[in-house]
């Protein structure tokens, strides 16, 4: 009996995306779709930078962004290294803050350019993606 065979189709980078209601806590939604992806990827050596990462970005969203929902997007652009992504409706880019010390809020995009590898805004035709890239161990 001949085995059935399996190819490969060409559907781009592998990802994973949620849409979620721009409230605080969708963070959490969030934070459990970047750890499921980067479990699945074996890229666990990254996985609590990426939590913080999207719960700054979706934080931010939740806060400027103008409409009802923000897109969580998760992709592995290389074998280890993931993008993560917050895609919302608004069209004004990000400020990073120059907080003080005894300033209790903008240091949001702060700490994701200390975590990630590199970061980024994209502008889209109907607003933005704020976006983070994370290098895991290298898997050859």
């Amino acid at each position: 009996m001949q085995q059935p065979t399996t190819r490969a189709r060409p559907t781009g980078h592998p990802g994973y995306s949620q849409t979620l209601p721009r409230e605080p806590g969708s963070a959490a939604t969030a934070r459990r779709l970047v750890r499921v992806a980067l479990t699945a990827w074996g890229l666990d050596d990254v996985a609590e930078d990426g939590a913080l990462i999207v719960t700054e970005l979706v934080a931010n969203a939740v806060r400027h962004a103008r409409r009802d929902s923000v897109r969580v997007v998760v992709e592995r652009p290389g074998a280890s290294r993931v993008r993560i992504g917050v895609v919302d409706l608004s069209k004004a880019p990000p400020m990073r803050g120059e907080p003080g010390p005894e300033d209790e809020g903008g240091r949001g995009l702060v700490l994701v350019a200390a975590l990630a590898a590199d970061w980024g805004t994209e502008p889209l035709p109907w607003g933005k993606r704020v976006w983070a890239e994370l290098r895991g161990k290298d898997h050859r």
